[in-house]
């Protein structure tokens, strides 16, 4: 397989070069033209497009490239269907990419993993797998399956998965770089992990479920985010709470009307079945919770309506915590990931009234009616402490694309885990 180098350059595009190209070819050579300094990042995304439609397989960035550079060719470069091979330039930012690259293959190619590939089970065992690759004796997990969720209280995960023939999953795991088993827990992050979403009794159309197989990203994020920081050199003890199910229909899987009781005495009506993503994340905040941990990250494919609001481009931040929402924010500007804060507060709490229980888990309106991503958050707000302190909530409206774009291929996008490691390195 040969190898071809990648240059940046500001020269003038060659004359044969068609209006609107970015790139222009020198035998094993290819060159990326720069011409306009504010949107660098961007044209070096869309450069890698089109070399990817070349279907090269091994690239080598060669001469002048930032970090940032670097980092955005590989974003828009590796695509699903082949592999790719990238050598990054020999220089001081070489580690700190190569652990990006590691951390961001992990996220995605858990995420376009098939269904059928992709059990509770499955999923739990490959984020303990991979965590424990990079720290042997740091990881340990821990799973709660099937029944034994229903005998330990954590409702929420049973009554979503109880419908599928393989049973539903909370997984625990641990980080704990000191090895003591008394050493405090920093960090929590609990990760939604619907490995597919039918959508239950309310069932989706088929081409809103033909992608729900990331439905499981919130998991496998805070994975992916919890590797990067642990290969940055994190020694905080983090514990993750994998929430993982699969929303599927039979003669035993969960209806409109029934009603939960959560362990914190919480009793929700349910009026949607494809609002399962919050229930499911209930359990894994309030399990957080219990650890005593300052900090509490969650992150899910929640909401269409985050989706709506921000486009592709942008996961939605949601916090009682103001202070850590404007922390975050600036983590993920840091690490160039698109976030914007949508509104949370406590009267969000109220907006899914039910007859019948403490709350519904949505309203009876196509797509949870109107403010329905800030309502979902409103509802987990409930499985936190009282004021929301030290929680965040990421509903990652950017995690995946049905469609390639002119700057990222189809599939999983991992934007998340670069904005979660920076948190639980900074706090």
């Amino acid at each position: 397989m040969s190898t071809c180098a990648i240059y940046l350059t500001t020269a003038p595009k060659p004359t044969y070069l068609a209006k609107g190209s970015l790139v222009s070819l020198d035998g094993n050579q290819a060159y990326i033209h720069l011409v306009d300094a504010t949107g660098e990042l961007t044209q070096i995304q869309k450069a890698a497009r089109v070399l990817d439609g070349m279907g090269l397989q091994h690239v080598k960035l060669q001469g002048d490239w930032q970090i940032e550079q670097q980092w955005a060719f590989a974003l828009s470069f590796t695509a699903a269907k082949k592999p790719s091979q990238i050598e990054w330039l020999d220089n001081k930012d070489r580690a700190e990419l190569q652990h990006r690259f590691q951390a961001m293959q992990f996220t995605r190619q858990l995420i376009n993993a098939t269904p059928e590939d992709q059990s509770p089970e499955l999923l739990a065992q490959a984020c303990s797998d991979w965590l424990k690759t990079l720290t042997p004796h740091a990881v340990t997990s821990n799973f709660i399956v099937g029944e034994d969720l229903k005998t330990q209280g954590w409702h929420g995960i049973y009554q979503v998965g109880r419908g599928s023939t393989r049973p539903p999953v909370l997984a625990v795991i641990d980080f704990n770089p000191s090895k003591d088993p008394k050493s405090p827990v920093e960090a929590c992050l609990v990760g939604k992990g619907i490995t597919f979403d039918s959508g239950g009794y309310s069932i989706k159309a088929s081409e809103g479920m033909l992608s729900m197989k990331c439905d499981m990203g919130g998991a496998a994020t805070v994975v992916g985010g919890l590797g990067l920081a642990i290969l940055r050199g994190l020694n905080k003890r983090v514990k993750v709470f994998l929430c993982c199910a699969e929303n599927l229909i039979s003669g035993h899987a969960y209806k409109l009307g029934d009603i939960i009781t959560y362990k914190n005495g919480t009793t929700v009506e349910i009026v949607n079945t494809d609002a399962e993503g919050r229930l499911v994340l209930a359990d894994g905040l309030m399990a957080a919770s219990e650890t005593g941990a300052p900090l509490i990250i969650d992150a899910a494919t929640l909401t269409g309506a985050a989706h709506v609001a921000l486009g592709d481009e942008y996961n939605a931040l949601f916090a009682l915590d103001k202070s850590l929402q404007s922390r975050v924010m600036a983590y993920a500007q840091q690490e160039n990931e698109g976030a914007w804060c949508l509104p949370l507060e406590k009267f969000h709490r109220e907006k899914c009234p039910s007859h019948f229980a403490d709350t519904a888990n949505s309203r009876a309106q196509k797509g949870g009616g109107s403010g329905g991503a800030s309502n979902a958050a409103g509802f987990l707000s409930r499985f936190v402490n009282e004021d929301g302190t030290g929680w965040i909530h990421m509903d990652l409206a950017a995690a995946y694309n049905a469609n390639a774009s002119n700057m990222l291929p189809a599939g999983a996008t991992a934007q998340g885990f670069r904005t979660i490691a920076r948190t639980l390195i900074e706090g």
